[in-house]
């Protein structure tokens, strides 16, 4: 166990689990939209739902949506930057089933018009989980470099990318493909345990069949 996993991370508090993971959840949502969000629809559950206010829930999301880090003092003052900044936020509680109690839905509109659903978790210690995109169920970290990537399921896409990985030496730490059913949509997650150049970025890209292609740096 590391000493970031009993003390949390450096962050505005008051809560590791409720204001600094919920600010790299909307961190990581902003990442997975690809640019910076014009709308916002925050759909808090459980302890999130109940807890936001007193927490700082909101503002750390806010924040983290505008690519704020957890210790960045504009936190406490997120909602004007996001006003000033042309996001438009609306807050909702609900009841997102069988999932942690720390979780939230953000229902995010780019200011090009590119949309994503992106729901995830807090775990503690800063640590999260975003556990669903777009309705496919995922298992994405954001505490390693890697890409997320969405193609139409059909034989050879992945192999095709891991491909390119391994000629660059880039190890996969972890990998996990979900799918909306056979020949559908899917998306693959890959973990690695360096930064991914950018000459593989733009050839996995230019890959037959590549849909959609987020790089991640460690989050």
């Amino acid at each position: 166990m590391r000493l970031l996993d009993v003390l949390g991370p450096v962050m505005i508090g008051p809560s590791s689990s409720h204001t600094a993971g919920a600010a790299r959840l909307g961190r990581l949502a902003r990442i997975l939209l690809g640019e910076p969000p014009a709308k916002a629809l925050i759909t808090l559950h459980g302890s999130f739902a109940a807890t936001y206010r007193g927490h700082g829930t909101d503002l750390a999301l806010v924040g983290g949506l505008l690519g704020f880090g957890t210790d960045d003092e504009r936190i406490r003052d997120a909602f004007n930057h996001a006003s000033a900044a042309g996001l438009h936020v609306r807050i909702e509680t609900a009841d997102l089933g069988n999932v942690h109690p720390n979780t939230v839905r953000l229902d995010l509109e780019g200011v090009s018009g590119k949309k994503i659903s992106v729901t995830g978790s807090s775990l503690g210690a800063g640590k999260v989980e975003v556990t669903e995109i777009d309705g496919l169920k995922v298992s994405l970290t954001g505490e390693q470099p890697g890409l997320v990537v969405t193609y139409p399921d059909r034989p050879g896409v992945a192999a095709a990318i891991t491909g390119v990985l391994a000629r660059e030496g880039i190890n996969i730490a972890g990998m996990r493909i979900t799918r909306a059913g056979r020949g559908k949509t899917a998306i693959c997650i890959i973990e690695c345990d360096q930064e991914i150049p950018q000459s593989a970025i733009r050839e996995i890209e230019g890959l037959p069949g590549i849909q959609k292609l987020v790089a991640m740096g460690a989050n």
